[in-house]
């Protein structure tokens, strides 16, 4: 089978991805990121009365055309404590931001445009209709659908719904994905490895990037390298219902590399694996059933490339949440050699000139088994396919990994 590029591996693994089916009622609390299920409508009117929007005098516009009007004051209202009474002619009432304007008075002059002496004010300035005057309903009305189904939720989104008295909504579920690592040579950290072990850490990255895209995460833990463990960790994931499984390592066709295999047998489906990248060529994808497979290197930095690039539009696919932007493009600041027919991803630290120009800067060393060099990267050039050598100082494209701080 020939190297897929990547473009058409990422096509064809999207091309079968369906929203998830389910919703979930949850907290306000605990509903941020999510994607509402159902509209959502006011329970109540915002505000529930003509409010005043300063501290002043609320007053009857037409006593106080011009400045100089000397009017009476007969009470206060206060936010939670409105004037019971009605202002009549040449009467005014002490009011602060937030109070209901007493009945009567259409307009609040603001307590630095008044003179006060005892229980009279004079005005200093002149008085519109309506000035400072929150109108009942401004904001929404009771029954007014104010949110869509589909609404990704943030915190003006979750602002307004606890402003129309919902302590919960309604949400589409995370898709879940059931993550397993492959190896008889994996130990889990905090472990004393052996001669020939190292510590599983690609398991914690994939987890942790998949929460992020919107995802839960099943973590079915180090699986040997043998077909009835294999086998069985796959059964646990399709006895959860998990939309997702992730496998790490194993997934090449060496006489160690069981899990493709084992998959087969089980009845997936394989699409396609093998992909024109670097690095992350040996990356599977099929199906079992309903659920997606996605067979990820067992490489650590090889991982989390195919996790970015593969896994995380995945995940916001099923979970209905937008792609996330992280393509743009920035300067060179090394000369960058031709490629050969894989399409590259080279580590590099991002600097932001005075100007605000974004330079790369590629790292020297791009083994994929440096996993402290992926942390300290910012970004990811792109070197596509059979791209000519590129000068100092030309443009490139790049993945943000993180925000540049």
């Amino acid at each position: 089978m020939s190297l897929l590029p990547v473009s058409d591996a990422l096509e064809r693994l999207l091309s079968r991805a369906l929203p998830v089916d389910g919703r979930e009622s949850v907290p306000l609390a605990e509903a941020d990121g999510r994607v509402l299920a159902t509209d959502v409508s006011a329970r109540l009117t915002q505000p529930p009365f003509d409010a005043s929007a300063m501290d002043g005098y609320a007053l009857r516009s037409a006593d106080a055309l011009q400045p100089g009007a000397k009017l009476t004051v007969i009470g206060t209202s206060s936010a939670g404590h409105a004037f019971e009474g009605a202002i009549s002619e040449s009467q005014a009432v002490r009011i602060f931001t937030g109070a209901p304007v007493p009945d009567g008075a259409d307009s609040v002059l603001l307590q630095e445009d008044a003179l006060r002496v005892s229980d009279e004010i004079e005005t200093t300035y002149p008085v519109r209709h309506n000035q400072h005057v929150r109108p009942k309903g401004q904001d929404f009305l009771d029954g007014e659908t104010v949110l869509k189904a589909g609404t990704v939720l943030d915190f003006s989104r979750l602002t307004v719904a606890a402003g129309m008295n919902h302590a919960t909504l309604d949400v589409w579920r995370k898709p879940l994905i059931a993550l397993l690592a492959t190896g008889d040579e994996l130990l889990a950290p905090g472990s004393v490895p052996g001669p020939a072990q190292i510590i599983a850490s690609s398991t914690f990255g994939i987890a942790a990037l998949a929460r992020k895209a919107g995802a839960q995460v099943l973590n079915l833990g180090i699986v040997p390298d043998d077909r009835a463990a294999i086998s069985a960790a796959v059964a646990r994931a399709q006895q959860a219902k998990a939309d997702v499984i992730v496998t790490l390592g194993g997934a090449s066709v060496g006489d160690h590399d069981l899990v493709q295999s084992t998959l087969l047998s089980v009845g997936m489906e394989l699409d396609f694996w093998r992909i024109a990248m670097r690095p992350g060529k040996p990356l599977m994808v099929g199906s079992l059933g309903a659920t997606h497979v996605l067979g990820l290197p067992g490489n650590p930095v090889s991982s989390l490339v195919c996790g970015l690039l593969f896994l995380e539009p995945l995940i916001r696919k099923l979970a209905a949440l937008p792609a996330v932007a992280r393509d743009t493009t920035a300067e060179t600041t090394v000369a960058l050699r031709a490629n050969d027919h894989r399409q590259d991803y080279v580590r590099a630290r991002l600097h932001r000139t005075a100007s605000g120009k974004l330079t790369v800067e590629p790292f020297g060393k791009q083994d994929s088994s440096m996993m402290k060099i992926f942390a300290q990267s910012d970004c990811l050039v792109v070197r596509p396919p059979h791209a000519p050598e590129l000068p100092v100082g030309g443009q490139c494209p790049i993945i943000m990994l993180r925000d540049l701080v």
